[in-house]
C-alpha cells in the first residue's frame, strides 16, 4: 500500500533532516544567511516541521496544531536539541495519521484552498515527500557551503 511506503520515506527523510541538523559543527551556523541565501537551515528545519504537522497532523489527522507559518522564517536561534525533538515528534505524527489512511482515503480529493486544481490526497502526499526532500537537499548545501 501506498501508504507504507509513504511512511518509510518521509521517516527516511526526516532522520536524514535530524542528521543534517546534528551535523553543523556549530550550532550558530545553523542561522546564518547571506545576501544569496535568505533561508538558514534552521529556519527551513521549522519550515518542514511546519508544513507536515500542518498538512498531514491537522488536515488529514485532526491533530489540532495551529501552524504559524511566519514564524517559520523569523524565529532565530532555537537550541538545536528543541528543533531535534520536533522532527521527532513530526515522525510520530506523519507515521500515525498515514497509517489510519485508506486506500480509498487517499483517491479523495485534497484541496488547500477553493481555486486550486484538483489533486487527490495521495498526490498531494507525494508532493510533499518532493517538498522535504527539496529543502533537505538546501540544508545539506547550507551545511556544506558555510559551516
Amino acid at each position: 500500500m501506498l501508504t507504507e511506503t509513504l511512511i518509510k520515506l518521509f521517516t527516511r527523510d526526516l532522520n536524514k533532516l535530524k542528521e543534517e541538523i546534528n551535523l553543523y559543527k556549530d550550532e550558530s551556523n545553523l542561522w546564518i544567511v547571506t545576501e544569496d541565501i535568505s533561508n538558514c537551515a534552521g529556519n527551513l528545519c521549522l519550515h518542514l516541521v511546519g508544513n507536515l504537522n500542518h498538512f498531514i497532523g491537522t488536515k488529514l489527522g485532526n491533530s489540532g496544531y495551529i501552524r504559524q507559518r511566519e514564524l517559520e522564517f523569523s524565529l532565530k536561534n532555537v537550541p538545536r536539541d528543541k528543533m531535534i525533538k520536533q522532527v521527532d515528534d513530526t515522525i510520530l505524527v506523519v507515521t500515525e495519521v498515514l497509517s489510519k489512511l485508506s486506500d480509498e482515503d487517499l483517491k479523495k480529493e485534497y484541496r488547500r484552498d477553493s481555486i486550486e486544481d484538483y489533486m487527490t490526497t495521495e498526490y498531494f502526499l507525494s508532493h510533499l515527500t518532493m517538498h522535504l526532500a527539496y529543502h533537505l537537499g538546501q540544508i545539506n548545501y547550507h551545511r556544506r557551503l558555510l559551516d
